[in-house]
């Protein structure tokens, strides 16, 4: 903001205004005090009848007045309130255009290179299959970016699932793991359980496969480490299906992590590039988590990272097809 307009930006306009409104307010019942108590000496001088000069009335219109007056700041303050969330509405949608357009331009760019390199040069076979499996790895990220999009407006609307089947949750992760070894071949996937309780529950498969990719390359991207590892472990606690994701990561600061859920929220600016993916994962996260009715919380790892955890009703199996 210029030198020249910062006092016309609308916190200082508004602050303005509430100044204004109290300052008036204030001076009327001041002034209104000061001429009661000429009125009062009046009356007391000439001895006339106090019912007729001074009517209680006049206090009630004051009273009202000042009612009124509250509501007038409570409205302001509420007017003000919803244009400061438009405000960041716009500006996290505009984060958001900016780095997902990066993260779409990106593999694009890989692709082509790849394409003009077949083009241009006699490859092997071996160098064919791997400039092949490195444009269906940019593949996979493209399209996993348009359904993210796609997905959007899904959970806008929906608050249950459908579609949902009874998995053995132990089964369904290490299937997951073991499908997306080629997405996650820098990284060390770990899988602890306890193998003697059996854990099935009633899900959208599509979705949680949705949900475990984006907690896995979200620990993998916000991540220093020479090598990303992630720890999944699932438990059982009390009436609970515990499921949690543990990262060697940079870690998530505390004032973030009632942030980090919203919609296009992402830590860092997308004018300096300090902002990475697309401010979605996270969210899509929540809103799975919620529509298959669990709930999520951040920890600290006790050396480094950060640990999600997810937390699900447990029932027993004999019920599982009840729900």
């Amino acid at each position: 903001m210029t030198q020249s307009k910062w006092f016309l930006h609308p916190i200082l306009i508004f602050i303005y205004s509430i100044i204004a409104l109290v300052t008036s307010l204030f001076l009327y019942i001041y002034w209104y005090v000061k001429v009661s108590s000429g009125f009062t000496e009046l009356v007391e001088k000439f001895d006339l009848p106090h019912d007729k000069v001074l009517d209680i009335e006049t206090w009630v219109v004051i009273l009202l007045l000042t009612v009124l007056v509250g509501i007038i700041l409570i409205g302001m303050v509420i007017i003000f309130i919803y244009n400061q969330k438009t405000f960041q509405l716009y500006r996290l949608q505009n984060n958001f255009i900016n780095n997902y357009t990066h993260e779409l331009k990106t593999p694009v760019t890989s692709i082509q290179l790849y394409l003009e390199t077949f083009l241009n040069h006699q490859l092997s076979h071996e160098d064919q299959k791997k400039y092949i499996k490195f444009m269906l790895l940019d593949v996979n990220r493209l399209s996993e970016h348009i359904n993210n999009i796609l997905n959007l407006s899904r959970f806008e609307t929906q608050n249950k699932i459908h579609d949902v089947e009874p998995v053995n949750l132990a089964e369904f992760i290490e299937n997951f793991i073991s499908k997306n070894k080629h997405s996650f071949s820098n990284s060390i996937i770990n899988f602890e359980y306890d193998k003697k309780i059996n854990l099935i529950y009633n899900l959208n498969v599509a979705l949680f496969e949705m949900l475990f990719r984006n907690l896995i390359n979200n620990a993998i991207i916000y991540n220093d480490s020479q090598i990303p590892e992630i720890t999944v472990r699932l438990t059982k606690y009390k009436k609970k299906i515990i499921l949690s994701f543990t990262d060697n990561g940079i870690g998530i600061e505390k004032k973030y992590r009632k942030k980090i859920f919203n919609k296009f929220f992402q830590i860092g600016q997308a004018d300096d590039r300090s902002a990475k993916g697309s401010g979605l994962g996270l969210y899509m996260v929540h809103s799975i988590t919620r529509m298959h009715g669990g709930k999520i919380s951040i920890f600290d790892h006790s050396n480094q990272g950060t640990i999600f955890q997810l937390s699900f009703p447990f029932y027993p199996p004999e019920k599982i097809g009840e729900i």
